[in-house]
């Protein structure tokens, strides 16, 4: 791994730098397929990073971490910049002092590879519309994270508002595994499903989500009941004709299926860690209008 620090600098010296640290590392910027820009606070950085290093095995990146620090400390600028470490493409930490604070977007328009895409991913406290953003404005693809929010289901319903093509949650993303499994149970023919409810810990954007896209696609009133978690626990959804097609998740790790007329099943539905979250969202590139239905859905479901 070759890292270099550089205090009081600029985009311009950073870009130069980069060129000549990639020629040492033969790293060529060619093989990169998107830039990553992680907009973060300090005491998130490090987690942040990692998770998008370890995503960018997959999607080879440049990854530019925008790292607000202290207001009230003379304007200035300094970066880290890694090569070689974790990830195929390259790391650059950019702190920013002062002023500068409010403009990173202008800190961050030279150091952007040309014409491949970018996105953008906020692991913390998100702008409320995040297209809106200077910096989301770059973004192909623009990532939040209501989980890490002080009320999640609230920043899940602030989405609806400042929803744009192109942005996506990963409280959404960590729902796959059960919107694929919830779909696989209707694989064979169970009955017309006339309401239902997701069962979670208190306040889970994720059950939020997932009423909402089962609401939607059943057409059915589903609702979010309270368990004692932790996360995700269960999905119970009710035939017209008495039946019910049910998952519960024991650990995380597996689950039960349920369904009328069949044996239950153990199925395998693990809790994936932030890197795999990313990666999926990195998979695609065009805006996501499942998770746009399911979104302005959610204030229609019962107990959110």
């Amino acid at each position: 791994m070759t890292s270099f620090l550089m205090g009081s600098t600029t985009a311009s010296d950073i870009s130069s730098q980069l060129t000549r640290l990639r020629h040492q590392v033969g790293a060529p910027a060619v093989g990169m397929v998107l830039t990553l820009v992680v907009v973060c606070d300090e005491s998130r950085q490090y987690d942040a990073v990692r998770a998008a290093s370890e995503a960018s095995r997959e999607h080879p990146s440049r990854i530019l971490a925008v790292i607000p620090r202290e207001r009230e400390e003379p304007t200035r600028l300094d970066a880290e910049i890694r090569v070689g470490e974790l990830t195929t493409g390259e790391v650059v930490l950019l702190r920013m002092y002062g002023e500068l604070r409010d403009h990173a977007d202008s800190v961050l328009s030279p150091l952007l590879l040309p014409d491949i895409p970018v996105v953008v991913w906020w692991p913390g406290e998100a702008p409320q519309s995040p297209a809106k953003d200077p910096v989301g404005a770059y973004g192909q693809r623009r990532i939040t994270d209501a989980r890490s929010s002080r009320d999640s289901v609230a920043a899940v319903k602030s989405r609806i508002d400042g929803y744009s093509p192109g942005d996506t949650d990963l409280a959404w993303t960590r729902i796959t595994p059960w919107r694929s499994l919830l779909a696989a149970a209707f694989d064979l023919p169970v009955g017309r499903v006339a309401d239902g409810f997701v069962e979670a810990e208190p306040d889970h954007p994720s059950a939020a989500l997932l009423a909402a896209w089962l609401s939607e696609r059943l057409d059915a009133p589903i609702a979010v009941h309270e368990s004692k978690g932790p996360g995700l626990t269960a999905v119970r959804l009710h035939t017209a004709d008495g039946g019910e097609v049910r998952i519960e998740r024991h650990d995380s790790r597996t689950a039960t299926l349920s369904r009328p007329g069949q044996p239950d099943r153990h199925v395998a539905l693990a809790r994936r860690p932030t890197s795999d979250l990313l990666a999926e969202e990195l998979r695609r590139l065009d805006p996501d209008q499942i998770y746009e239905r399911a979104i302005k859905q959610v204030t229609t479901c019962h107990g959110v």
